[in-house]
């Protein structure tokens, strides 16, 4: 882990300052959007936009690349999510906000591509994997810390916007300056999706399900805060528990993963998550209680995404599982656009709270269709389980095939010792 860090420190700084920038952008929208006077039907078409524009970056970005190279689409996209960050304050509209949303959801989606296809080429066969933990970890750290600056200034003014656009400036810098320009870069043509459903129906819907809960808790969990009255430092705090949990849960359920059925592990996850998303719904008086089940929430609902990418390679052959996940992918993306739209209407209805509806409503949904899947088809024996590896639900295409890599080759280094 200290080689991987000593050779590509300033990759993953660069990294860790763009999901700075984002966490931090996302927060603030949320808090600005209340003090706006902006309804929660708005806030919602302005969040799910950046899923929209991620999804689209998800497709268009590869070609971009093909045509001009890493480090211009790095420097254009940038340099664009510079400028909406500061602009936000400027046009305090809701439809400029979500045309900037989205427009910052694809040039996000397109420099995290180009960044993950630096950090694959940096990494060897033999840290592929220790390298994508690490990058995971500095993308929870990333989030968590852009929390932390929301108490630096006031959300009604205009530092706030300035400190996310000039960390994104200052990204460039580490990694522009430390990476080989031209890496070589592919992507595998994604799988359909009849006929990757037919091969895991659960990780088709669990995939769909699981978008809705993380682009709410992305988009939406400082939306709630706001309505719900809480003050800054008690909404960073919130949004903090969320990724703390997120981080800390991952290798724990990962070597659960490793070690029995994934289905009664999807199961109990998602189960455990929901309950935990309606003891924030009757308890959400408690701040304390909040920032707990926040955790748990966050701790249950980012490992699920790693989860069912494994038990959905569980059914594929090895070279079948890039294709597999473009697909996989595409599914979420579709599910991440829905849950803000859907956690406005459900806000609508039931006040802040529907935050919490919605998430014990999709958390119940995923365990009770796994506990039907397990009905349906026989559970694969543990020694017939591909590798468990921790991918982030914010990872593009790029970081996802350097997973399933890495999973092959720790596959084949177990077969090589038996």
């Amino acid at each position: 882990m200290l080689q991987v860090l000593g050779s590509s420190w300033p990759l993953l700084l660069g990294i860790m300052l763009l999901m700075v920038g984002n966490g931090l952008q996302g927060t603030l929208l949320g808090i600005r959007g209340g003090i706006e006077g902006f309804s929660t039907l708005s806030m919602s078409f302005v969040m799910s936009a950046y899923f929209v524009g991620f999804l689209g970056g998800s497709r268009l970005t590869p070609e971009l690349i093909r045509r001009v190279g890493h480090v211009r689409v790095f420097a254009a996209l940038g340099s664009f999510i510079s400028a909406i960050l500061i602009l936000y304050p400027t046009l305090a509209n809701p439809y400029a906000w979500t045309i900037g949303r989205m427009m910052i959801g694809f040039c996000f989606c397109g420099v995290y591509v180009t960044a993950e296809s630096w950090l694959n080429n940096a990494a060897s066969n033999e840290n592929r994997g220790k390298a994508l933990s690490l990058y995971m970890i500095v993308q929870m750290f990333g989030i968590v810390a852009a929390q932390g600056l929301l108490t630096l200034g006031d959300p009604s003014g205009f530092i706030l916007f300035v400190i996310p656009s000039v960390l994104v400036s200052i990204s460039f810098a580490p990694i522009l300056l430390s990476v080989n320009p031209t890496p070589a870069f592919a992507t595998t043509k994604p799988m359909s999706l009849r006929r990757l459903y037919t091969i895991s129906p659960l990780g088709c819907v669990g995939m769909f399900l699981l978008g809705g809960v993380y682009s709410a808790q992305f988009g939406m969990s400082a939306v709630y805060g706001s309505l719900a009255g809480l003050s800054i430092p008690q909404i960073s705090a919130f949004v903090s528990s969320i990724y703390i949990g997120a981080l800390l849960c991952q290798y724990p359920i990962g070597w659960l993963s490793d070690r029995m059925d994934r289905r009664k592990l999807i199961l109990a996850t998602a189960f455990f998550g929901g309950v935990a998303s309606a003891v924030a719904f009757v308890y959400s008086g408690s701040f304390v209680m909040l920032l707990t089940t926040a955790f748990l929430i966050g701790g249950t609902s980012n490992p699920l995404y790693s989860l069912l990418l494994a038990y959905t390679n569980d059914f594929l052959e090895h070279d079948d599982m890039a294709a597999a996940s473009g697909g996989m992918l595409f599914i979420n993306g579709l599910g991440a656009i829905a849950g803000p739209l859907i956690t406005g209407w459900m806000m609508d209805i039931y006040g802040p709270e529907g935050f919490f509806v919605l998430l014990t409503f999709l958390m119940l949904a995923l365990a009770a269709y796994a506990a039907y899947r397990m009905t349906r088809r026989k559970s694969r024996g543990i020694a017939e389980q591909s590798t468990y590896t921790a991918v982030a639900p914010s990872a593009t295409s790029v970081a996802v095939e350097v997973a399933i890599e890495s999973a092959i080759d720790e596959d084949a280094h177990k077969d090589g010792q038996t």
